[in-house]
């Protein structure tokens, strides 16, 4: 299963390098095969984004984890959030995209 591991800072500064990240973990899923629609529950159709080491971040960390759902979605991957951050758990409900971050 790939997985976006966040840093643990995640800014509006950090964000291309989160992207690139993002984009290097998709890469992998395609080229494993992954990206060609596999059933919801199969244990390699999914993206995992750990946000376990996320201590500082503002609301670009919500716009990666929104991307990087969006990006594993057109992938035909689920999508799911393990460690998010009370904090940024409350923001996410704040801006009303909680739902979309499954944890």
């Amino acid at each position: 299963m790939p997985t976006l591991a966040l840093p643990a800072t995640l800014t509006h500064a950090e964000v291309p390098a989160c992207l690139q990240v993002l984009a290097q973990a998709l890469s992998a899923a395609d080229r494993e095969g992954q990206g060609a629609a596999p059933a919801p529950d199969a244990a390699t159709g999914a993206l995992l984004a750990d946000a376990s080491a996320l201590r500082q971040f503002d609301s670009s960390a919500l716009a990666v984890l929104l991307e990087a759902r969006r990006a594993a979605t057109a992938r035909g991957l689920t999508f799911s959030v393990q460690g998010l951050p009370q904090r940024l758990a409350g923001l996410a409900a704040l801006y009303g995209v909680a739902g979309l971050l499954s944890t």
